[in-house]
């Protein structure tokens, strides 16, 4: 199975001030932006990997040992070739299993969450990110795809 880490979330107070700071000091573009129930943010890319900003909305969004006003490495992704299977190796690790779901129809997007032997969280999704590439040599020149591009989150209550 092909297994490759793809895509790392920050918590973060201002995804749109620290967004800046990716963009002029590293060259990140940006890729999108997200509003769901459990934060708001935006997503970066180097071209291989997605980088998500985000502001969580609830202590139990964030999870409820970092609280929503945790600032740090908040999880990381893998693009897997076979959801199902990811789980199982996953599992038979000694992961466990934290939340989300593979949809029955209607959305393409999703995330599988596990946390590792020691609490970090762990994204399993075989359909990718905005912005990641799963194998690189065969990327596209034209550069990052973009995440849900129209989709403007609610900055409102961000300092």
């Amino acid at each position: 199975m092909s297994t490759k880490l793809r895509h790392i979330a920050l918590s973060v107070p201002d995804p749109w001030k620290t967004a800046e700071f990716y963009i002029q000091a590293f060259g990140f573009k940006k890729v999108g932006e997200t509003d769901s129930s459990l934060a708001r943010g935006v997503y970066l890319s180097d071209g291989v990997m997605s980088i998500a900003l985000l502001n969580y909305k609830t202590d139990h969004a964030a999870g409820e040992e970092r609280g929503k006003d945790f600032v740090g490495l908040h999880h990381i992704g893998m693009w897997v070739d076979d959801i199902a299977a990811a789980r199982k190796d996953a599992e038979a690790a000694g992961g466990t299993y934290y939340m989300g779901e593979v949809p029955v129809k209607g959305n393409i997007f999703y995330e599988v969450k596990y946390r590792d032997p020691n609490g970090v969280i762990i994204d399993l999704t075989d359909h990718g990110w905005g912005g990641a590439v799963k194998d690189v040599e065969a990327a596209s020149a034209a550069g990052p795809a973009l995440r849900h591009p129209d989709l403007k989150a609610d900055r409102t209550g961000i300092n």
